[in-house]
């Protein structure tokens, strides 16, 4: 298992559950620490120490796992071994790649540049986060710019939260009036999925958050306050939260056949198996898939990994396929938030996760707002130690799910807004 982030480290759990207890598991990975990251996004705003998102990635793993910290030089896929940066090479029978995706800020002039962490931040780790919230916690008025430099990134929807969340810190701090938000995307709306990108681009203009969309940014101007497209529009700014662009683990790419141009690894969407190889499994953001770079998706994809690494190990075809599953809380500030759940087949739409008297879906609401704040003990002591969870398995429930009702307004719990 190379990776102990969200996807290795529940996967590892599962498969020491469900294989002989002869059957070594060795997760290895170059940080000793393992990171909640969906708490980087209250970082900023006062709403979460950053101490408190970070936990000992051993003590994440369950007896008779081996964790190994180093740094992995290349997968040598046709003899089956993992080599290591000081030459050892590890065999393997299975192999499972978890090693996330990671930031890549040499992608965008002027990221690594001056001004990056003091006009130019990010929230997408913690040292940047930490960092952005002295900058917020001083920052007296003008243009705040939220640029999401491109696809794909981890948590698609955090930078519309970041937004969300931006109103609310400013409104509360009496500054709302003195700032402008700006939500800057590549893409060519808020979100891509259209009934989602519908009601939150609603929702931003009810907010006053300015939305400029197909913006490539080519570079960061931090001293002249600009960003700058490949098709050299300028969107100026006095302070910058920029999500940079995403890859794969460098040694993805230095792995012959392994990964594309990116670091991803091509994958199977339903078996989950590597394309280089059947005895190569991918779980979480190192995959290639059209599923969402999200925590919720390694969650869904862990019983599919486990049962189909377990039929393999067995020799047996694999049986068990991943739907795309997705769930996401979308924090809007003001405490609520909303909930969409989705797959490859079906978009966000109305109703209630996980069945018809759950937690409303497309909606604002307090409980999710609530749901949100929970979910982080739910990831400590459930989905990371790989538990069932009950009503919420691997394939998306459909009970509860309204597709014929895609409301003309996001509706909250005193009505429209």
């Amino acid at each position: 298992m190379i990776g102990g982030g969200t996807g290795g480290t529940l996967a590892a759990n599962r498969l020491r559950r469900s294989l002989a207890p002869d059957d070594a598991i060795t997760v290895i990975d170059a940080d000793d620490r393992h990171l909640y990251q969906p708490g980087l996004l209250f970082v900023p705003f006062g709403l979460a120490p950053a101490a408190r998102l970070v936990r000992p990635r051993a003590a994440q793993l369950r007896a008779g796992i081996d964790f190994l910290q180093s740094v992995v030089e290349e997968v040598d896929v046709e003899a089956d071994q993992v080599v290591l940066a000081g030459g050892e090479r590890i065999p393997y029978d299975v192999l499972v790649v978890a090693s996330g995706a990671r930031l890549l800020l040499q992608e965008t002039e002027g990221l690594t540049g001056p001004g990056w962490g003091e006009r130019v931040h990010t929230f997408y780790s913690l040292p940047g986060a930490a960092t952005l919230a002295g900058a917020l916690a001083s920052f007296a008025g003008g243009r705040l710019v939220v640029d999401l430099v491109d696809l794909p990134v981890k948590c698609p929807v955090a930078p519309l939260e970041f937004c969300f969340l931006a109103d609310w810190y400013l409104q509360r701090h009496g500054l709302r009036s003195r700032v402008q938000l700006t939500y800057v995307t590549a893409l060519d709306g808020a979100f891509t999925k259209a009934t989602c990108n519908r009601e939150l681009s609603g929702l931003l203009a009810r907010k006053g958050v300015e939305v400029v969309t197909e913006f490539a940014t080519a570079r960061v101007d931090a001293a002249g306050g600009r960003l700058v497209s490949y098709d050299e529009r300028e969107v100026g700014f006095d302070l910058a939260v920029v999500v940079p662009l995403h890859g794969g683990a460098d040694y993805v790419s230095r792995s012959p056949g392994l990964g594309d141009a990116l670091g991803f690894v091509p994958t199977d969407g339903g078996t989950l198996q590597a394309r280089v190889k059947p005895n190569v499994f991918v779980i979480g953001d190192a995959a290639d898939l059209r599923a969402s770079k999200a925590g919720s998706v390694a969650h869904f994809e862990g019983p599919v990994l486990a049962r189909n690494v377990a039929r393999y190990l067995g020799r047996e075809a694999p049986d068990a396929h991943f739907d795309g599953h997705t769930n996401c809380f979308i924090e809007t500030g003001f405490g609520k938030a909303i909930l969409i759940d989705f797959d490859d087949d079906l978009e966000p739409v109305a109703g209630h996760f996980p069945t018809p008297i759950g937690l409303p879906l497309l909606r604002e609401s307090r409980l999710n707002h609530l749901g949100k704040l929970a979910f982080e003990q739910l990831y400590w002591h459930a989905i990371l130690p790989g538990r069932e969870i009950p009503l919420v398995g691997s394939e998306m429930p459909r009970a509860g799910k309204r597709p014929q009702l895609a409301p003309p307004l996001l509706q909250t719990e005193g009505g429209t807004r």
